[in-house]
């Protein structure tokens, strides 16, 4: 499958990734992920990249889009793709529009991950994460045995500083101002499929339902 799963932080992105790359063997593909493999590669846009997070700056749209592109051509990417947050902005889905079209790639859809506020609310403030192995545990469904201690490596547990209530908030207003629009932009191009997320099950059904798979 080839598909973008558009939601707010704390929709689930991730975990629904998880089961469907797991189900037909397609590649999760983050931002986040693909910059970090391009500067670690030394990729000339890779080197770039690099350049303008030591300066502090925001990499450029066309440097993301180029570094995607790149991604996309790899051998793993033919099974299929998750883009997981990805993309943020109109200018960003309309660049990737471009791109996919130049590639003779069609997406089978776009996911749009629905939970409503309150329970993304619930879900980043109990959250929890080791600072040395980045181990992520919940203090209400998967505490770690020992309190404030990983239990993979030992490290400390902790909340980091934009899962408080009020950063969570923060993020979720700039999600609806910059990222939200792009369920509309979708839903206009005819291949936006709304799914409930308080169950990530549920969005894999909902998904092999429509899709047929």
């Amino acid at each position: 499958m080839k598909l973008i799963l558009l939601g707010a932080p704390g929709a689930g992105k991730g975990t629904v990734a998880k089961l469907l790359t797991e189900m037909d063997g397609s590649v999760q593909i983050s931002t986040g992920d693909i910059l970090r493999a391009a500067v670690k590669a030394g990729t000339e846009l890779g080197k770039k990249a690099e350049a303008a997070m030591k300066a502090g700056e925001l990499v450029s749209d066309d440097l993301i889009m180029g570094i995607m592109g790149e991604r996309l051509k790899e051998d793993d990417c033919k099974a299929g793709f998750l883009l997981d947050g990805f993309p943020r902005t109109i200018p960003q889905a309309d660049a990737l529009k471009g791109l996919l079209e130049n590639m003779g790639i069609k997406l089978d859809a776009v996911v749009n991950l629905v939970v409503p506020r309150e329970e993304i609310l619930n879900r980043l403030t109990t959250r929890r994460t080791c600072v040395d192995c980045g181990a992520i545990y919940n203090v209400r469904s998967n505490p770690p045995k020992e309190e404030g201690v990983c239990d993979k490596c030992g490290g400390d547990v902790v909340q980091r500083d934009d899962e408080t209530e009020e950063a969570i908030s923060k993020r979720l207003d700039v999600f609806n101002e910059q990222t939200a629009p792009l369920v509309e932009y979708y839903r206009n191009e005819g291949n936006l499929l709304d799914a409930d997320s308080t169950n990530s099950s549920n969005v894999v059904d909902v998904i092999k339902k429509e899709l047929g798979v």
